[in-house]
């Protein structure tokens, strides 16, 4: 069994975390550290644990125990530098955060992380110590467009619309997440200013190195609790039928990527570690519209995958999970 620690364990993606740990067949759960809660029961902060087994005899700790395989680092953006001082070079790292994903902040303290887009780069996760998960919106982006960067199509600008829910935002209450503020309600905000855009200019450069053109993106905060939706789009010469073709063969061997004929909708990933594809063509533009649930093939869902790879395991061992529809 995969002994597993986990840092920062209150948040949102910790507490997916840990609900997908417990079904994994192939893991124990070792220790939770949170700096805020020592000592209290964990079900007692993530109330959906209750009555699930063994869980609910686990407190958080103050510390991460030193008698773990790997530890997942959820403590947020600017977090994970601070504690990887404490944990010994032999346990495997998979970071939540964004502090290591851009290439020239990716070595720290001997460790070399590399990007975790299993999509991407299967064989380097397998064979790497220290993984860099994906942002959510940069996950969503990146499958939507990584087949045309992979056969040098992307000759023009990319346009990009993309709809967060409110758990996008962390678990913290702030003005733009608060009910009263969200509910019925949508907005832009970091308008072609997106930190994840940097990630997704990253790899869309490392993919096609000859991709001159720039990349627009508008997040919005959508009124719903989970779930992303995208929208991309430039210029293709293609046809419709050709495109989706050369989608399907990217996706053939990566069994979370679907390429859909009908229109799509969030429902249709929430609760799973799907990405869902829909593609259009009008006129010259190709329109691919992305769908995954943020806190699962967006954060912690992504995170099981690469360990698995990481750990030489079927990559959706504990990931086969349906859709909550209705």
């Amino acid at each position: 069994m995969i002994e597993i620690g986990i840092i920062g364990g209150t948040g949102y993606t910790a507490g997916e975390l840990i609900r997908l740990i417990i079904h994994h067949p192939k893991t124990i759960i070792k220790n939770i550290v949170s700096k805020s809660h020592p000592g209290e029961f964990i079900h007692l902060i993530h109330q959906d644990l209750l009555g699930e087994g063994e869980i609910e005899n686990i407190k958080f700790t103050r510390d991460l125990s030193k008698e773990i395989d790997i530890a997942f680092l959820c403590s947020g953006h600017g977090q994970s530098r601070k504690e990887l001082n404490n944990i010994s070079e032999n346990i495997k790292v998979i970071d939540l955060s964004q502090d290591f994903r851009i290439k020239n902040q990716s070595v720290f303290n001997n460790r070399n992380f590399v990007y975790g887009l299993p999509e991407l780069q299967k064989e380097r996760i397998n064979k790497s110590d220290n993984i860099a998960n994906p942002g959510c919106f940069a996950t969503a982006i990146l499958l939507a467009i990584l087949p045309l960067a992979k056969n040098k199509l992307l000759k023009k600008d990319i346009h990009i619309s993309a709809i967060t829910g409110s758990t996008g935002s962390g678990r913290r209450l702030s003005d733009t997440n608060h009910f009263s503020w969200r509910n019925n309600n949508i907005s832009a905000y970091k308008i072609f200013q997106h930190q994840h855009l940097q990630e997704i200019e990253q790899i869309i450069h490392q993919v096609q190195n000859n991709f001159y053109s720039k990349i627009y993106f508008v997040p919005y905060r959508g009124n719903f609790s989970r779930g992303i939706i995208t929208t991309s789009y430039t210029h293709s010469i293609l046809s419709l039928e050709r495109n989706k073709e050369m989608y399907e063969e990217f996706y053939k061997d990566h069994p979370f990527v679907k390429i859909s004929d009908l229109n799509i909708d969030i429902k249709q990933v929430v609760n799973t570690n799907k990405c869902i594809l829909y593609l259009i063509k009008e006129k010259n533009q190709l329109i691919v519209i992305s769908i995954i649930d943020n806190l699962i093939k967006g954060a912690s869902g992504q995170a099981i995958q690469n360990m698995n790879l990481m750990f030489d395991l079927d990559e959706t061992c504990g990931l086969k999970l349906k859709s909550v529809r209705f």
